[in-house]
């Protein structure tokens, strides 16, 4: 979709000022260590059923209940914190992924000792990417986000399916699903397409 500023755009970017800056600037971009990457699993954790826009708008929120996504802050939740986080109304109040949450990031700790996250996350880069000319043309998992999601799970990762495994591997730039035309299109530049 061509924008108002003659500018090539996937579809969803223009629905939002938000989503427009959020294409514009960081979706599909590489995202490598430990800290973002942990807020990019969480995120993608609570958008499970909700619009993305609905995270979006509540992202700051999030960083702050959520000690700006440090692991060892999170795995060190107490039941009280996940209280406090459930009467939070700026963050999405869902027991099961506030909960999620501080067992990833326990996850997260563990997996140290077995290369780390950044290291686990990107061994699943395929080693092409799709090359959608329509919304209907991207894929919502692959054989590559069915395997990060069970061997995040065989580490203890809860809101790690496959269909979140891809969105996650969309916004991190693993996978490059900008529309051709798209001005985004090849902008991670992890792929010579």
């Amino acid at each position: 979709m061509v924008g108002e500023d003659g500018l090539g755009r996937c579809v969803w970017a223009v629905s939002h000022p938000l989503n427009l800056h959020y294409h514009d600037t960081e979706w599909g971009l590489p995202v490598r260590g430990e800290q973002a990457l942990f807020e990019r699993i969480t995120l993608e954790a609570f958008q499970a059923g909700l619009s993305w826009l609905t995270i979006l708008a509540k992202r700051p929120a999030f960083r702050t209940a959520f000690g700006g996504f440090q692991p060892e802050a999170v795995a060190a939740y107490a039941d009280g914190d996940v209280e406090r986080l459930m009467s939070d109304a700026g963050i999405v109040r869902n027991r099961a992924k506030i909960e999620a949450a501080r067992t990833n990031a326990r996850a997260v700790l563990a997996l140290r000792e077995h290369g780390g996250l950044d290291r686990l996350i990107w061994s699943h880069q395929p080693a092409r990417t799709p090359v959608p000319r329509t919304v209907a043309e991207v894929p919502t998992s692959t054989a590559e986000s069915k395997a990060l999601a069970a061997e995040l799970r065989s580490y203890g990762f809860r809101f790690v399916g496959p269909t979140t495994s891809y969105a996650l591997m969309e916004a991190i730039g693993m996978v490059d699903t900008h529309l051709v035309g798209c001005h985004r299109r090849g902008s991670s530049g992890q792929y010579d397409d």
